[in-house]
């Protein structure tokens, strides 16, 4: 008689049963900014610094450039400088502010030059980006310039050669009377019919 396996059976489902209840399940990976959805509004990370328009702040930097390239500036800033020596040379002890040698009007021009260096750079690199911008529409422009007047040019040239081939008032005029000269010609060379009654008188 062949031997009763099915307790080995049941047995081997037992291990088995056990193996996956001790196997750990994967647990998912965690998403990353990759796999965001692009349906989502990105999430902005907070900044530091405070945010600013560059067109703005650039418009501001190009008038304070233009204001410090003029000769009222200049003249404004002497009248400031003279009348800041004259008041901490010429008032009292306690009211003068910025005693010689003038250490903190040596501050004050050095922070006005730190801060008008990068303006009028940055003025200066606006301006060349519209230069820039200028430059290539001319190009553009010059471009299309030349190629509507080679256009033009080879219109005017077929117009020329078929204007050449049609007939004009003096060729023709020409050509009837050289027509007319030779019917004329023809004319007299053939010989005139004679008469009819002549002919019958003589017979």
């Amino acid at each position: 008689m062949a031997p009763d396996r099915t307790p080995e059976r049941g047995a081997g489902r037992e291990r088995a049963g056990q193996r996956e209840r001790t196997v750990p399940r994967e647990r998912p990976a965690p998403r990353t900014r990759l796999d965001q959805p692009l349906d989502q509004p990105r999430v902005r990370r907070p900044r530091l610094l405070p945010e600013y328009d560059p067109e703005a702040f650039g418009r501001l930097s190009e008038r304070i450039a233009r204001f410090l390239g003029t000769g009222r500036f200049i003249v404004w800033m002497t009248v400031a400088i003279i009348t800041w020596l004259i008041w901490n040379v010429t008032m009292p002890d306690p009211l003068r502010f910025d005693p010689y040698p003038f250490i903190f009007l040596t501050l004050m021009l050095s922070l006005q030059a730190s801060y008008a260096a990068p303006l009028i750079l940055l003025a200066q690199n606006r301006q060349d980006d519209r230069d820039r911008v200028n430059l290539e529409q001319d190009r553009a422009q010059n471009e299309r310039s030349i190629a509507d007047t080679e256009y033009l040019t080879r219109e005017i040239a077929a117009l020329r050669m078929g204007l050449g081939e049609v007939a004009t008032r003096d060729w023709i005029r020409s050509e009837l009377e050289d027509l007319v000269r030779e019917l004329e010609e023809r004319g007299a060379a053939a010989p005139r019919p004679a008469a009819p009654g002549r002919d019958e008188g003589d017979r």
